[in-house]
C-alpha cells in the first residue's frame, strides 16, 4: 500500500505547498519544487550501480493509480536488466534522427510534390500552370537530387538550359516557382538555405518587355489557311478553340478547362464564375452567333463529357480538360512551320489581337475593356459599375461578322464601326 493519497496531494497544491519529493514507495514519488509549473509523477531505480530517474507525467495527467500501476511495471523491467530511462531515451533519439534522416532525403521532386500539395493546389485558381513547370522544367533538372544538395550551380544550369531552347518568359516562372519552392522547404526544415535567393531576372530569361504583338486581318487569314490545310494532324477541337479565343478575348485557361455548366447556349450566355478569373471578377459574356454555332459543334464532339474540351486519351495527370499546354504544343509543332513568313506570336496575343480590332470597330474604349474583362480604372472604375452587357454584345457581333469574313479568306470585308457612347 502506498503511503500518499489523494486527498493529501490535492491539499498541497491548493495550497501551494512546494517539496523536492514526497515518496509513495516502491520508488515512486512525486516532485513539486518551486519552479514547477505543476506536480509531476517520478520512479527512482539502480542500474549498473547508478541512480537513475524516469518522468511518468503530470499529475492532472497520471492519476495516483495510473503511476502506481506504472512504477510497478518499470520495475519489473529493470529487474530483467532493462535500463528503462535510459531505452527511453534511445528510443526518442531515434525517433528524431529518423525524422531528421527522412528529411535530409527528401528528394527536389519529394519536396515538389509536397509544395504543390500544400501551397498551390488549396489556394491557386489555375494550379495546371504550376504543375506544368514543376513537370517539364524543374523535375527534368533537378528531380532526383536530394534538396539539402541543390547548389546555385545547378539552378544556374537548368535556367541556362531553358533559357538556351528560346524560353526566356519561362526561365523567369520557373525561376519564381524555385524561389518559392526552396523558402517552403526552410519552412518544412529540409534545407537550411535556398540555393535561388541570389538569383534575379538578369540570370534567367531577362527583363520581360510589356508586349504589342497583335494579328493583322491577313495573318488571321494565314492562320486559319495553316489550320484548315492541316486538319488531321491539328484536331478541329483545336482549331475552334483558336477561334473562340479570338472571338471572346478570353484568356486561354478560362477556355479550355470550362465546363458546360457555365454556358446557357439558349440565352446565348457564358457565365464565367470569378474562382475561374484571373482578375477574381464574375462576367456574364455575350455569345455571338459564331460562338454558339462553334459551341455547339464542341457539344457534340463531346460526346457527353462535362468539359467543352475534354482530356484527350490518356494525357498526363489525369485532368478532366484538355492540359493548358495543348494549344501550345499543337500550333508549335502543326501550324508554326506553315507560317514561317508571319512573326511569332502566343496564345495571349489573341487578346491583343481581338482588343486592336475591336478599337478598330469604333467600340468605345471602356467597352472593349470590359470585353477582355479588363477592370475599368480611375475615377471611371470606382462609379462605372454598369458592364456594358449589351454594347459588349453589340460589339462582339461585329467583331465576330469580321472574323468570320477572315476565316473564310475576304481581307477587304468591311464593317460599319459601332459609333461610340456619349
Amino acid at each position: 500500500m502506498g503511503k500518499l493519497t489523494d486527498i493529501q496531494i490535492r491539499a498541497w497544491i491548493k495550497n501551494g505547498e512546494r517539496f523536492e519529493g514526497r515518496a509513495d514507495g516502491d520508488g515512486l514519488y512525486l516532485r513539486f519544487r518551486e519552479g514547477d509549473a505543476s506536480a509531476s509523477w517520478r520512479y527512482r531505480y539502480r542500474f549498473d550501480g547508478k541512480q537513475r530517474v524516469m518522468n511518468l507525467g503530470g499529475y492532472g495527467t497520471v492519476s495516483l493509480a495510473k503511476a502506481r500501476e506504472t512504477a510497478k511495471s518499470l520495475a519489473a523491467q529493470v529487474a530483467l536488466g532493462h535500463d528503462v530511462a535510459g531505452e527511453k531515451q534511445d528510443r526518442k533519439r531515434n525517433a528524431v534522427a529518423k525524422i531528421e534522416a527522412e528529411k535530409a532525403a527528401w528528394t527536389v521532386a519529394q519536396l515538389c510534390d509536397e509544395f504543390f500539395e500544400r501551397v498551390i493546389l488549396p489556394r491557386w485558381k489555375h494550379s495546371d500552370i504550376v504543375r506544368r513547370r514543376i513537370e517539364n522544367d524543374i523535375k527534368p533538372s533537378m528531380g532526383k537530387m536530394k534538396a539539402e544538395d541543390v547548389k546555385p550551380r545547378d539552378v544556374d544550369d537548368m535556367l541556362q538550359t531553358i533559357v538556351k531552347r528560346g524560353a526566356p518568359t519561362v526561365a523567369n516562372d520557373v525561376l519564381r516557382w524555385t524561389k518559392r519552392i526552396f523558402d517552403f522547404a526552410i519552412k518544412r526544415h529540409v534545407v537550411l538555405y535556398n540555393p535561388a535567393s541570389a538569383f534575379d531576372t538578369n540570370d534567367a530569361g531577362g527583363k520581360e518587355e510589356s508586349r504589342d504583338r497583335w494579328l493583322t486581318r491577313d495573318e488571321i487569314i494565314k492562320l486559319f489557311a495553316a489550320m484548315r490545310e492541316m486538319l488531321g494532324r491539328f484536331s478541329v477541337e483545336n482549331l475552334y478553340a483558336v477561334r473562340l479565343l479570338l472571338l471572346l478575348a478570353v484568356r486561354k485557361e478560362e477556355l479550355v478547362a470550362a465546363p458546360w455548366s457555365e454556358f446557357d447556349l439558349d440565352a446565348g450566355v457564358w457565365h464565367l464564375p470569378e474562382e475561374r478569373t484571373k482578375t477574381s471578377a464574375a462576367i456574364d459574356i455575350p455569345l455571338p452567333p459564331l460562338a454558339l454555332e462553334t459551341l455547339r459543334e464542341l457539344h457534340r464532339l463531346a460526346n457527353g463529357s462535362a468539359y467543352v474540351f475534354p482530356a484527350r486519351k490518356m494525357q498526363h495527370r489525369m485532368i478532366p480538360h484538355i492540359d493548358l499546354n495543348t494549344l501550345n504544343a499543337a500550333l508549335a509543332k502543326h501550324i508554326r512551320p506553315k507560317l514561317k513568313e508571319v512573326p511569332n506570336f502566343t496564345i495571349h496575343d489573341f487578346r491583343r489581337t481581338a482588343r486592336t480590332h475591336l478599337a478598330a470597330l469604333g467600340v468605345d474604349p471602356f467597352v472593349a475593356e470590359r470585353c477582355l474583362n479588363h477592370k475599368v480604372k480611375g475615377v471611371e472604375g470606382v462609379y462605372n459599375r454598369h458592364d456594358y452587357f449589351d454594347e459588349r454584345k453589340a460589339a462582339l457581333n461585329e467583331w465576330a461578322k469580321l472574323l468570320k469574313a477572315l476565316e473564310e479568306g475576304r481581307p477587304d470585308y468591311n464593317v460599319v464601326p459601332l459609333k461610340k457612347a456619349v
